[in-house]
């Protein structure tokens, strides 16, 4: 898979996010991506930009709000096939360490 993003869906809401945040994330499942959860949003990697642009609608259509508010970062490398783990492999090669604070 060479194509990675990031993916944000923020409903506007009074009350915790969670549920709705869970319901865009369990959309994808439809979609032949892999993906991972963080707290600020969801990383995806799929075969394409199109595969990843459907996943993303299909998250931001699942969130039941007034008002949603999705951001999606595409890195679309298109002369090289690194999964999003090697990148942070990389990263970490450099670093002599894991790419996470020491804080306990």
């Amino acid at each position: 898979m060479t194509t990675t993003a990031f993916l944000s869906v923020a409903p506007t809401i009074e009350d915790s996010i969670a549920p709705e945040v869970a319901k865009a994330v369990d959309a994808l499942e439809e979609f032949d991506v892999e993906y991972e959860t963080t707290p600020m949003g969801t990383i995806i990697e799929a075969d394409s930009a199109a595969v990843l642009f459907e996943a993303a609608a299909a998250a931001h259509e699942a969130v039941d709000a007034d008002r949603v508010s999705t951001f999606l970062k595409i890195d679309d490398k298109r002369t090289a096939d690194h999964a999003a783990a090697a990148k942070v492999e990389s990263v970490e090669q450099h670093l002599g360490r894991e790419a996470t604070s020491r804080r306990e």
